[in-house]
């Protein structure tokens, strides 16, 4: 059984902005996802929130999904964008932090 994917804010835009082999690589990675497999290339983000993950795909630049798939039925992917240092940038954090937030703010009501 697939879990369904649920798109926060803009990721999916975002997403549909990255070049197209990185499009198909989100697309097998966030698959595996859906039926409880592991991503290929993946790191906790606990900067992000509890249970939150970071895909790391690599294909002429570093792009980056950021999701949840510990709370409920749905995966919420929460920020996807291209990395453009080593370290993550702050803006990036927050942006996944706040959609998180939103999230469980909706939750709880």
């Amino acid at each position: 059984m697939l879990k369904p994917i649920e798109f926060c804010g803009h990721t999916l835009r975002s997403i549909r902005s990255f070049p197209i082999l990185v499009r198909h690589e989100v697309g097998y990675e966030l698959d595996k996802v859906q039926r409880g497999l592991t991503p290929s290339d993946w790191k906790p983000m606990p900067t992000v929130g509890k249970g939150t993950r970071e895909i790391r795909i690599q294909d002429r630049g570093q792009y980056r999904v950021i999701y949840l798939a510990t709370h409920g039925k749905t995966i919420y992917v929460l920020h996807a964008f291209r990395k453009k240092t080593q370290k993550t940038r702050q803006s990036d954090i927050k942006l996944a932090r706040d959609a998180l937030s939103q999230l469980m703010h909706r939750k709880m009501s």
